[in-house]
């Protein structure tokens, strides 16, 4: 959202992005009547003796990723008799079966409310990318985690290591443990950034040298291409500089349902990936948000097809975040849970 608004780094706009993507991200659970996260859980349901089926359990809002275990009136069902469903497109799945081959039936307890209790990872996807590693171990009530690369992970992000998932809070800079190998002038055409070792840096991570920030661009050997004068910084000359770089993460530990456990050095560290549409949404809310704050909610998109015609000229048309209307009919299309008719 700021790399499209062109914001420098502040305090004061860090906040006001947080604010417009947090609404953003609510705003669409809502629309699409679904939560995407991934969380660790156990949940109940009244056993489906009212339904058609005996057999099959709807689950709603609750959609499963993946069963851990299931029960019905406190007897545990064997989960090679459980059948997720629909298999040919989940997860997310939206019902359990029961085999009726087998003997396992739900309702065996005295009352159908909360009858059938489940434990397993709930919400709409679990896809996961490696992005860096722990840069150094920590045990189980740290909360600040150094990572070997910073590129890829922003803040407010889930990440896992290992079962335990952590979201970033805050991300600042830390040392690399490399210096500027030659002296860098103070010209915009000075890009080229000499190190002792490239393979410690990633593309897109933003360097810290002295008091300006660079955003490497390409890595060739020990030689990183840089743009100057990045994130609102100040272009200045460097000699022998420090080099650092947002590896410093401060992390809530334990979150949604895993629990927090120690984090040895070199430990894989993933991103959970919203998926591809549903980021775009939320960005682009996120935007609409923002400017429409800005211009007391009366912004004008342009003229066109919504444009009026008064006394033989052309006059615009004030819409409110129209323009966002096909994505979001496209995102509904492709990630919206849609209502069912269930038989009774």
């Amino acid at each position: 959202m700021k790399s499209a608004l062109d914001w420098a780094e502040t305090a004061r706009a860090n906040g006001r992005v947080d604010q417009a993507i947090e609404a953003a991200s609510r705003w669409i659970e809502g629309f699409l009547h679904r939560r995407f996260y991934p969380e660790v859980g156990t949940r109940y349901f009244t056993f489906p003796d009212q339904y058609a089926r005996p057999w099959r359990l709807w689950l709603d809002d609750s959609e499963l990723i993946s069963l851990t275990s299931i029960s019905s009136g406190g007897t545990v069902l064997d989960p090679a008799t459980v059948l997720l469903e629909p298999n040919r497109s989940g997860p997310p799945y939206n019902r359990v079966e029961l085999r009726i081959d087998t003997n396992s039936a739900f309702g065996s307890g005295q009352t159908t409310q909360r009858d059938v209790t489940i434990t397993g990872l709930w919400g709409y996807s679990a896809d996961d990318t490696a992005v860096t590693t722990a840069a150094s171990a920590i045990n189980s009530t740290a909360t600040t985690l150094l990572v070997a690369s910073s590129a890829g992970i922003g803040v407010g992000q889930l990440l896992r290591v290992g079962t335990e998932r952590l979201t970033v809070t805050e991300r600042t800079m830390a040392p690399t443990g490399q210096t500027l190998q030659q002296p860098l002038d103070a010209l915009q055409k000075t890009v080229t950034v000499a190190v002792t070792d490239g393979t410690a840096f990633a593309l897109d991570e933003v360097l810290l040298v002295d008091s300006e920030r660079m955003l490497v661009v390409d890595i060739a050997g020990d030689q990183l291409t840089v743009k100057r004068a990045w994130d609102g910084s100040v272009l200045a000359a460097h000699t022998g500089s420090a080099i650092y770089a947002p590896r410093k993460l401060t992390v809530t530990r334990g979150v949604l349902g895993t629990a927090a456990a120690a984090i040895s050095q070199g430990a894989t560290v993933y991103r959970w990936d919203v998926p591809g549409p549903v980021r775009t949404l939320c960005i682009a809310e996120a935007l609409v948000t923002q400017l429409q704050q800005s211009s007391g909610y009366a912004r004008t998109t342009g003229v066109g097809s919504a444009a009026r015609q008064v006394g033989g000229g052309t006059v615009a048309k004030t819409q409110y975040g129209l323009s966002i209307e096909s994505l979001r009919e496209q995102v509904y299309t492709s990630r919206g849970r849609k209502a069912r008719v269930r038989a009774v």
